[in-house]
């Protein structure tokens, strides 16, 4: 059975047959001796780096190093929505070639991600909101790229519990982008590992990295608890701890590292059709297939490597949901937790070249870093076969910072940075 063939008549065949036949998702391989690329990171940028390395640019003896276990960092701890409503041309291209890839990617990988294009809206409550949204919207246009602005009934009519008529934080409006939505996040890391694992990608789990071994300026291996790993290159996706990494390296990034957190609510009746954010009250909400109402807020101020929730944050949260959605007060609430998000100044991430020459880095995407798996994987995948910046990616070096010519999209970040 060719690896591709996820159909309803292979349920079928595996259902009449007890489902004892079916072909392990991925491989658990010991590490071998050395490998042409290593890439540190087994979430979902790690594994589409590999995925697209030794799809679209014929990468072979390729690994995935994860200290845990794959999608057990940021990419299972995220709130799933997807959008591609970023304002300058290069940002706006960026993530929408993501969301774009994220459309095909059932298609193109045979794996359901369960992709709920419900639209994503962002509340205006005030006109200084209003005048930016509609320059985001014209912005937009001139990007070819879908967004709208609603007017307050129709933002009424969409939610219809939302409290429109709030006295500190009246909704006017609203921008929309039909095309954002929700994905399920365990399934990105799934199918992208399902599908590298297919294009001879070794996967190994467990694996911490302790640091490096060098020759003549470059790294020549990378030790680690599974024992010594040689390579000719590296690709570094470590979301909130590409600062540790780089530090091994032996040189610094301009990220500071802070828990983003979330919660989850008991399922409840289907009451909301979109997913959306306040920027007035800086919370987001939508609802699961399951019901259940996934809610996200503020950063945490402090500086912290700890995946879990703190009571200030979700009081803060929750207080700000129910102010919003006051009918939601009446459920309970089922788990929170925490990934750790990587900050740079202007918002936007970090694509290309490090001072080693061969150690290659995705980073700094905030808490935009879901939504960009696709095309963080596709950057980094890029640089490390070809040696030169994708063209999505000439504005996004560490170099920017040397230059000042900074990509500040801290505004369509969803949240204050």
């Amino acid at each position: 059975m060719s690896w591709k063939d996820y159909s309803f008549g292979s349920l079928v065949r595996h259902a009449i047959g007890g489902n004892r036949h079916w072909r392990q998702a991925w491989r658990s391989p010991e590490p071998r001796p050395r490998y042409d690329t290593v890439i540190i990171g087994g979430g979902g940028h790690g594994l589409a780096t590999a995925y697209y390395l030794a799809n679209r640019y014929g990468g072979s003896n390729i690994a995935v190093l994860e200290r845990g276990w794959i999608g057990g960092g940021n990419t299972g701890r995220n709130t799933t929505n997807v959008r591609s409503d970023y304002m300058f041309s290069e940002s706006a291209a960026m993530y929408d070639e993501s969301l774009r890839l994220y459309e095909e990617f059932a298609r193109e990988l045979n794996f359901n991600i369960m992709l709920s294009q419900r639209g994503w809206v962002t509340l205006i409550h005030d006109r200084h909101q209003a005048d930016a949204a509609r320059h985001k919207a014209n912005w937009m246009r001139c990007n070819g790229i879908d967004g709208e602005i609603v007017a307050a009934d129709e933002v009424a009519r969409m939610f219809p519990m939302l409290r429109i008529e709030h006295p500190r934080f009246p909704v006017i409006g609203a921008f929309l982008q039909r095309r954002g939505g929700t994905i399920r996040h365990d399934a990105v890391a799934w199918g992208y590992a399902r599908a590298a694992d297919r294009h001879g990608v070794d996967i190994i789990q467990n694996c911490e990295v302790q640091g490096f071994d060098w020759d003549k300026g470059a790294i020549s291996a990378i030790r680690t608890s599974r024992g010594r790993i040689g390579c000719a290159r590296v690709g570094m996706a470590v979301a909130g701890h590409s600062s540790v990494i780089a530090e091994m390296a032996g040189f610094r990034l301009p990220v500071t590292s802070r828990c983003l957190q979330a919660m989850v609510s008991e399922p409840i009746r289907p009451v909301l059709d979109y997913a959306v954010l306040s920027p007035a009250t800086g919370i987001y909400v939508n609802q699961t297939q399951k019901g259940e109402l996934v809610m996200g807020g503020m950063l945490d101020p402090g500086q912290s490597y700890g995946q879990r929730g703190n009571f200030p944050t979700i009081e803060k949260v929750i207080a700000a949901v129910v102010e919003m959605f006051p009918l939601f007060g009446q459920a309970r609430l089922m788990r929170h937790w925490a990934g750790i998000v990587d900050i740079v100044p202007d918002s936007s991430p970090i694509i290309g070249a490090t001072p080693v020459r061969n150690l290659f880095i995705n980073c700094g995407w905030g808490t935009g870093g879901f939504k960009a798996i696709p095309v963080g994987g596709l950057m980094l995948a890029h640089v490390l076969a070809k040696g030169t910046p994708h063209p999505l990616a000439e504005r996004f070096g560490l170099e920017r910072f040397h230059s000042n010519r900074l990509v500040d999209e801290g505004a369509a970040s969803g949240i204050a940075h």
